[in-house]
């Protein structure tokens, strides 16, 4: 290392001390001034605590959520740094112990159960070493960060000179994730080899030799109009020079990382049991995604039963199309005749946009409360397509001005059959991911910390309970975009199969990825960056159908004791009404809910037979 970089280097991370210290003081006059007396006022103060906590330790998010004043920072991945979040979140804790839940007024009740109960899951997770674990194909600063700087406000000079700040930090966040990483490879934590395939690729597609052509320097190619063009050249000079001279260094020095030490010295096995304490430590992800209480082997024998029951249905619909062959024959009919596909990226995304556009229309027939936030449809960016999902969503901030965003692949057009884009629209967009999220964000009488939590298994479980909403919707009106409804739900029941059997129960990746496509018509890319991606996120694939399944037992159990007096849009509005939950809180609401409905209609009847008008049950 050259002097002079030794010396920008020694300055970044002076500065990057000079910040810790002035955050830990921060937090510490905050946490000393907590009020000692009143249930009610801890609670709102603790409350209150956390949330800076959480956007001041993870200034990403914070962007994303349109929180001010931190756009020119990173979260501080040193070993400094996550000891001080470590200690911050046991104090906070703590003080949620000594906050008494029977003082509090019945409104606040279920914040401090979500409260206390988030804080002792995520100091229970201090045990594990997921730090160690930073960088994925499917996840990392390759990832997070393009996306972070794209989403920062872009309308001023002062916008555009806090992300040149951000940018001068990025080459400190790069070397400190490059540190976790190396200490990773000690202790033999790495991300199965075989996922690691793509990385390399992901880390230089940012960082083309042309700084226009740069996804970390997207937004000074799109600069407003109403900055004057002097500044627009200084501003673009600006982040021309430091993109030359410390993010195309130390992002190459990464890359070059990657594969010379990283990749080769990754671990082999694909089971993250064999990790160090790798059965308890899956088992806690397990718990922590799904918010239940099951155990892997329980969860592998729900989904196989899950499998059967759907692919009994599948077979229905073989039959209802006249199709001569059995199951297998059917899925390969489905992956290769191009009937079924696009031959041009933006005939696929109007595809989608028309989709999205026809469901619209439909939504107030099963929902009271509809978002006022709008989405887009647009294609996952270049860059990481190749080994990303079919489709992912990304939310928007009313704050910030920015709509949600339902991403699409389009890399592979024979990978993506036009069965599954009803699915996969109702899935990601609405009534899917964006109407729960932008509802849960625009909930005016409940604490900004809820607005922004989420759990996997209620948000995902929505996502996938939202498929069953299509024919409501007007959709799945073809055999075959039935059969691809279908294949997405088996597609989550597969998930609770193999994620366990491979992670629990001994079974390799082959078999994995050949159990899949036996029961499945997804193609073999897909399926293949399904699997992988199950191998770096274990347990976070089984917060779907999990969440599914409890959402519909929900709402069977509504139907059957309210009768007549059922009313799905009624339904849904309390199902989402306070924004994400763990399942068991989201249980115990429903049937509260379920029982107060019950009282409310045997009042009325009671007082209906008094008028002499009906006759009481």
């Amino acid at each position: 290392m050259s002097k002079l970089a030794k010396t920008l280097l020694l300055s970044a991370t002076l500065a990057a001390a000079n910040a810790m210290a002035m955050e830990e003081k921060a937090f510490d006059k905050a946490f000393d001034t907590l009020p000692k007396r009143g249930a009610s006022e801890q609670l709102k103060a603790l409350q209150d605590l956390r949330y800076r906590w959480t956007m001041e330790s993870y200034p990403g998010w914070a962007t994303y959520q349109g929180y001010p004043g931190v756009n020119d920072r990173w979260t501080d991945l040193s070993e400094e740094g996550m000891e001080r979040r470590h200690e911050q979140t046991r104090r906070m804790l703590a003080a949620s112990r000594h906050i008494d839940s029977a003082e509090l007024p019945q409104n606040q009740q279920l914040d401090h159960q979500l409260l206390y109960q988030d804080l002792l899951n995520e100091v229970k997770g201090f045990q594990f070493p997921d730090q160690l674990l930073p960088v994925n194909h499917m996840d990392g600063i390759q990832r997070s960060v393009p996306g972070v700087l794209n989403a920062m406000p872009r309308r001023s000079i002062a916008d555009y000179e806090t992300i040149l700040a951000r940018l001068e930090k990025l080459p400190t966040l790069v070397q400190q994730t490059q540190m976790r990483m190396k200490e990773g490879l000690e202790e033999k934590i790495t991300p199965p080899q075989i996922t690691l395939r793509d990385l390399p690729g992901q880390i230089r597609a940012l960082i083309p030799e042309d700084p226009k052509q740069s996804p970390l320097l997207k937004a000074f190619n799109e600069m407003p109009g109403g900055i004057p063009a002097g500044q627009q050249q200084r501003l673009r000079n600006r982040a021309y020079a430091l993109y030359h001279k410390d993010l195309l260094p130390a992002w190459r020095g990464m890359a070059e990382f990657v594969e010379r030490d990283y990749i080769p010295g990754a671990v082999v096995d694909t089971a993250f049991t064999n990790m160090p304490d790798g059965l308890r430590w899956y088992a806690h992800k397990v718990r922590e995604n799904t918010t239940t209480s099951l155990s892997p082997e329980e969860i592998h024998r729900i989904g196989l039963a899950e499998v059967r029951r759907i692919r009994n249905e599948m077979d229905k619909i073989i039959r209802k199309t006249g199709f001569q062959g059995d199951f297998k024959a059917f899925t390969e009919f489905l992956r290769t005749d191009p009937q079924f596909y696009y031959t041009d990226k933006e005939e696929l995304m109007r595809g989608y946009r028309d989709i999205a556009k026809r469901i619209d229309g439909e939504l107030p027939a099963l929902f009271g409360t509809l978002p006022r936030l709008p989405y887009g449809v647009k294609p996952i960016p270049a860059y990481s397509e190749k080994s990303q999902t079919t489709a992912y969503y990304q939310p928007g901030s009313a704050e910030a001005g920015r709509a949600g965003v339902f991403f699409a692949n389009t890399y592979n057009l024979p990978s993506r059959p036009k069965w599954e884009m009803e699915a996969l629209t109702v899935h990601e967009a609405m009534p899917g991911h964006h109407l729960q999220i932008a509802l849960a964000q625009e909930q005016k009488d409940i604490h900004p910390l809820r607005r922004i939590g989420g759990y996997t298994a209620f948000v995902e479980g929505w996502g996938l309970y939202s498929e069953s909403l299509g024919k409501d919707l007007g959709l799945y009106r073809a055999p075959y975009s039935e059969f691809g409804a279908l294949t997405y739900d088996m597609w989550r029941a597969v998930r609770l199969v193999v994620d366990t059997g491979m992670h629990q129960l001994g079974w390799s990746r082959e078999e994995a990825i050949e159990y899949f496509m036996n029961n499945s018509a997804k193609p073999l890319h897909d399926v293949t960056v399904e699997i992988d991606r199950y191998l770096v996120w274990p347990g976070q694939a089984l917060a779907y159908k999990l969440g599914q399944l409890k959402i519909k037992e929900l709402r069977a159990r509504a139907e059957q004791q309210l009768g007549t007096n059922f009313d799905i849009r009624t339904f849904h509005d309390q199902l989402l009404g306070a924004g994400a939950l763990p399942l068991n809180v989201l249980e115990a609401r429903m049937n509260d809910w379920i029982q107060a409905q019950n009282a409310g209609s045997a009042g009325t009847r009671a007082k209906q037979a008094q008028a002499g008008q009906v006759t009481p049950n």
